[in-house]
């Protein structure tokens, strides 16, 4: 693979529910599936801790995050913009 050539990186979109640090949020990103038998909408979530070096963020704010390299043990999104 040349350095032209990147992985494709999982691009999510939830809402931020907590501040954890100077760098750090806790992302909520929400999945609607169609359950196979009932044919009913079904919602799941799952949280992600995100880095962020922009300042200016609260919560309830709607934001894009992208996968990328570990930065911790637990954080390995970044947030790539905030959607007006």
């Amino acid at each position: 693979m040349t350095k032209k050539e990147t992985k494709n990186k999982k691009r999510m979109q939830g809402k931020i529910i907590q501040i954890s640090g100077m760098n750090t949020v806790k992302v909520r990103v929400e999945i609607k599936t169609t359950h196979p038998l009932y044919k009913k909408i079904v919602k799941s979530h799952k949280n992600f801790l995100v880095h962020t070096d922009k300042e200016g963020m609260q919560i309830g704010d709607n934001v894009i995050i992208q996968e990328g390299r570990p930065l911790s043990k637990n954080k390995s999104f970044y947030l790539v913009k905030k959607v007006v």
